[in-house]
């Protein structure tokens, strides 16, 4: 009997040790399974007539790494933007007729999606040491803007060209990269389905 009753007891730490990790994978799916689910619903499950104006990039996390705010704006995070869907453009401070419109449409795409706009952030790369204007800042209010940082840019490609606005997800990864003078209807159209299809960040 003494004999038994060690074995059980001895058990109980083994068995506390594969519930706690029971408990910790069920956190951890918890967490990622509504981003995998908005990539699933938004790729496999529409018509043909309903494809995505964005072209799918292989998910790559972006850099922990904290970028020099500029403008004076506080430095950004990649946990600051971990929660939400995220806009980013990166281009040079002069900030020329390219850069405008790729902010524009980040504007505008994130307007268009109303009380669901929130769940939407916006972030500029400035790839260069020009501090970007005023002029060009009180257009675009709640815009995050730092300082590039060659990590961040290697996961999207051709990023440093200036010419495209990427799409992070809500887990950090660069998943999306929109064309060259993209038009804004086709981006608020992509942007609308990833926030229907995902519960991340929805109050």
């Amino acid at each position: 009997m003494t004999i038994r009753i060690a074995v059980e007891e001895g058990a109980l730490p083994v068995a506390r040790t594969r519930n706690a990790r029971r408990t910790l994978l069920l956190l951890v799916l918890a967490c990622v399974a509504p981003v995998i689910a908005s990539y699933v619903a938004f790729y496999f499950w529409q018509p043909e007539e309903r494809m995505n104006y964005g072209s799918l990039l292989a998910p790559v996390a972006l850099p922990d790494i904290t970028l020099a705010g500029m403008a004076g704006q506080p430095p950004v995070t990649l946990s600051e933007l971990k929660g939400r869907w995220t806009l980013l453009y990166a281009g040079e401070g002069g900030c020329d007729r390219a850069c405008e419109a790729a902010l524009y449409v980040m504007r505008q795409s994130r307007l268009a999606q109303g009380k669901e706009m929130e769940r939407v952030a916006r972030v500029w790369l400035v790839t260069d040491q020009v501090s970007p204007s005023a002029r060009v800042l009180d257009a675009h209010s709640g815009l995050h803007v730092a300082q590039a940082d060659e990590a961040w840019l290697a996961v999207m490609p051709g990023a440093a060209s200036g010419q495209h606005v990427f799409l992070i997800d809500p887990l950090g990864n660069a998943m999306m990269r929109f064309p060259e003078n993209a038009d804004p209807k086709g981006v608020i159209r992509d942007l609308q389905r990833l926030l229907k299809y995902s519960q991340v960040g929805r109050g």
